[in-house]
């Protein structure tokens, strides 16, 4: 499993592999009844704690991308892929909020901000 954490940013190691897996999980790279590594082997492969690699996928597990099934292991969630876009939507909507509060207080105009976010798609 591809997961690649950083020391570099604020972000804390948890939610970096959680996010990493629920990327992997939305974009169909983990499909539907996938099994994931043991906390165990997870944390021995990132050489960080169990208690980390616990709560990613209790977050996980929560937010309904993943199922642990008692004595056979950790798995991908069958997921509504609805309810999983438009949970996303809402979060871009959230951060497009943030940015539109934010350009409106330096006097930034819509078409500056829609200029900027054009420019930003782009480049990915």
């Amino acid at each position: 499993m591809d997961i690649i954490i950083s020391n570099s940013i604020d972000k804390p190691i948890y939610v970096q592999i959680k996010d990493q897996l629920k990327t992997m999980i939305i974009s169909g790279a983990l499909k539907e009844g996938d099994a994931l590594p043991s906390m165990r082997l997870l944390a021995k492969e990132l050489r960080i704690s169990v208690i980390t690699t616990k709560r990613a996928y209790e977050e996980l597990e929560r937010e309904g991308f993943i199922e642990t099934v008692g004595g056979k292991g950790t798995f991908v969630a069958s997921k509504n892929l609805d309810f999983i876009r438009e949970e996303q939507q809402r979060l871009i909507e959230a951060h497009l909020q943030e940015a539109a509060t934010s350009a409106k207080a330096i006097g930034v105009s819509l078409k500056e901000l829609i200029d900027i976010v054009a420019m930003l798609y782009k480049e990915e």
